[in-house]
């Protein structure tokens, strides 16, 4: 099938998308994050948002609850190599029963945490194989709740009961349809089918729930509907797609067939959380003024994950700005 391009925008109607909230504060421990790169919302309508850090830097890598009117309920996991311990992660995914998985692109596995945040077990290791890693990066559950796993540097997508049994893959290194080049997200719709972030072939591959290519859309560029290497996919329960532009520092949005809509360039607020830190530390508040960079502020620096709810919102890891910026998708509004 071919790469799909822009539709025409005049005759048709387009989907809005309006600003919400912020949360976030820049901390190496405890309520915050440092470099955000991926959330995941839990059952109990928490959020699980894991810090990267910076490579290199041990400080600040962690998972932290909270929930979407700020309130702040612990963290866990930390920086090292022993069990509960990551060095790069990459990922989160939360399944039905409360548990939160974890990738881990330098240690090349996947660590599993219980209801309460302690270590459950974990799997991987480094390889070309069936079931081996090489640069785990985005997780996500399948339909049958099954963990879908992008294998980074393997060009490949690979499937794993929660136990960490290896069950399939699907992709190969390459440009044409089904091949993959250094993908990075993934998501499962609630039909099954798997939408890939397709990082250095700039563009977003869609599978069904076997693996099996239908499409793909996006090409390189800056334009409406072009990548300069896409991080995040996320579709919601109408079909609309929603991909973190990483080096464009933007989201873009898509119909179902892969038609671009729109796009959104951040809109941040001071969170709760910053302004609270700033109450309290008014010296901070007046470098802030002076500083004089509010419009600059609002706006999306390297987002590096999306996540939408069923209630209609898209949160987006806005991982240089240490935050979370949340939208809430509005129905159709006109005809443009």
């Amino acid at each position: 099938m071919a790469i799909r391009g822009v539709k025409n925008m005049t005759t048709r109607t387009r989907q809005f998308m309006k600003y919400s909230h912020t949360i976030g504060l820049s901390t190496m421990s405890g309520r915050g994050f440092y470099y955000p790169v991926d959330t995941a919302i839990g059952e109990d309508d928490r959020l699980y948002t894991v810090s990267r850090s910076l490579d290199g830097d041990p400080r600040g890598i962690r998972v932290t609850i909270y929930d979407l009117a700020s309130e702040y309920f612990g963290t866990f996991g930390e920086s090292g190599e022993d069990d509960g311990q990551m060095i790069w992660p990459t990922g989160v995914a939360r399944d039905t029963q409360g548990r939160t998985f974890v990738s881990d692109e330098f240690t090349n596995r996947i660590t599993v945490f219980d209801v309460d945040g302690d270590f459950s077990h974990s799997w991987g290791k480094m390889g070309s194989g069936a079931g081996e890693l090489d640069g785990p990066s985005g997780v996500a559950f399948d339909r049958d709740q099954n963990l879908l796993v992008v294998d980074h540097h393997n060009h490949r997508v690979q499937r794993y009961s929660q136990n960490g049994i290896f069950l399939s893959e699907f992709g190969s290194f390459g440009s044409a349809n089904g091949e993959l080049n250094l993908p990075w997200g993934i998501t499962a719709s609630s039909k099954g089918d798997i939408y890939v972030a397709d990082w250095r072939n700039d563009r977003i591959q869609k599978f069904d729930r076997d693996g099996r290519f239908l499409m793909k859309f996006g090409s390189s560029g800056k334009g409406d509907g072009e990548f300069n290497r896409p991080s995040g996919v996320a579709v919601d329960k109408d079909g609309i797609i929603y991909v973190t532009d990483f080096k464009n520092d933007r989201l873009q949005v898509f119909d179902a067939e892969g038609n671009y809509i729109t796009q959104m360039t951040g809109d941040a607020t001071l969170s709760k959380w910053c302004q609270e830190f700033l109450d309290v530390n008014p010296e901070q508040a007046s470098w802030r003024e002076n500083a004089g960079l509010f419009e600059q502020e609002k706006r999306f620096w390297r987002p590096a994950a999306i996540e939408t709810s069923s209630d209609g919102l898209v949160l987006i890891a806005d991982s240089c700005r240490h935050r979370i910026q949340i939208y809430n998708r509005a129905s159709v509004l006109a005809e443009v």
